[in-house]
């Protein structure tokens, strides 16, 4: 063996005992995201994409871990992520514009999940009454809440005033155990908590958000500052919910597992979820939820839930809160103050997976 040889072999051998003796440097520790959830049948995928390891698959494909909560009181849940507790929660249209957006914190609709086609109900105590009876009765019902909004729909169709009732504010944790108990003499709320109230005691439901389609809207909503920096978040998360919504949807033995499990995990039987479920105009594809997002009646929808919103003063005291923010839609469309964007209709990822490119 040549000089010149029996040199490059010594430095091959003090390279190599030199990257064998060296630490082993970690796999980078993925960034984790939280998302946060309450008890309704619309929002159900979420708890069972996070048991089933759907939402693990597809934080994996993008490199990220997503932590998905259920927070038992939805208007808790709503307001911790408008805390920035949460990156993403899932809250209704109205919501998402007088909690997080009036208090400054801009936030994507990224999934049009469905809008309420019944699951929000007015109930008037005992049998065979009519809307008009609501006049002098006292209402249970979150206040400033979409049963807030829908009080105030049932009181146009009545041709009724606001001061032809009295309020009284119940969380949602409690109002049907209020209601069950006798207080009140009518009271509005969403599945589940409607379809027990109905099956516990004789009530009228005199009013329902079928009556009134598209105005209330389930949505899962993210901190726009999160998902700008972080597109795989809006990827892994629109992923997850339409491979869940899929299978919901599925008249097949797996979609019907699916969707008893569901059930179990909101306290009810299949039957009776299976009947929430017909309560709602559900999206289980991407494309329809695509072309609800870019409806041309979208800017009216919200224009209306805003109008309310100032009626009631959650958007400011001066009861001119699109003088001072903004909602963006799909097409560049917008309402309110265009140079204060605070809540954002953002179709990008449902037409990502609408054209399977998630």
């Amino acid at each position: 063996m040549s000089m010149i040889t029996l040199l490059k072999c010594n430095a091959t051998a003090l390279l190599l005992a030199l990257l064998l003796t060296q630490p082993v440097a970690a796999n980078p520790t993925p960034k984790t995201f939280s998302l946060c959830w309450s008890i309704f049948a619309g929002w159900m995928p979420w708890g069972y994409a996070a048991s089933e390891g759907i939402m693990q698959k597809w934080a994996d494909k993008y490199g990220i871990r997503v932590e998905i909560s259920q927070v038992p009181d939805y208007v808790d849940s709503v307001e911790r992520y408008t805390a920035g507790e949460f990156d993403a929660c899932t809250m209704t249209n109205m919501d998402a514009l007088t909690i997080p957006a009036a208090a400054g914190v801009n936030s994507t609709a990224l999934i049009i999940g469905d809008f309420s086609n019944g699951a929000d109900g007015l109930l008037l105590r005992g049998s065979g009454l009519r809307l008009t009876d609501l006049k002098g009765k006292t209402v249970l019902l979150v206040e400033n809440s979409v049963s807030h909004y829908l009080l105030s729909r049932a009181l146009e169709w009545a041709l009724l005033k606001p001061e032809d009732v009295t309020l009284q504010h119940v969380s949602d944790t409690q109002i049907a155990a209020r209601f069950l108990a006798g207080q009140g003499d009518a009271v509005i709320t969403w599945n589940p908590i409607l379809s027990e109230i109905k099956r516990q005691t004789e009530v009228s439901q005199v009013f329902s958000s079928n009556l009134i389609p598209g105005e209330i809207i389930d949505l899962t909503v993210v901190n726009s500052r999160v998902l700008a920096e972080h597109p795989e978040l809006g990827k892994a998360l629109t992923g997850a919910w339409f491979e869940t919504q899929r299978l919901m949807g599925q008249a097949t033995p797996a979609g019907r597992a699916a969707r008893g499990k569901m059930a179990a995990a909101a306290g009810t039987t299949a039957e009776d979820f299976n009947r929430q479920l017909d309560t709602l105009r559900s999206f289980y594809a991407p494309r329809y939820a695509l072309a609800f997002a870019r409806a041309n009646k979208m800017p009216a929808l919200m224009l209306k839930v805003a109008e309310f919103a100032d009626q009631q003063k959650l958007l400011g005291h001066d009861g001119r809160g699109l003088d001072t923010l903004g909602i963006a839609f799909s097409g560049e469309r917008t309402l309110g103050n265009s140079a204060n964007i605070l809540l954002r209709f953002d179709d990008r990822f449902m037409q990502m997976a609408a054209e399977q490119r998630l």
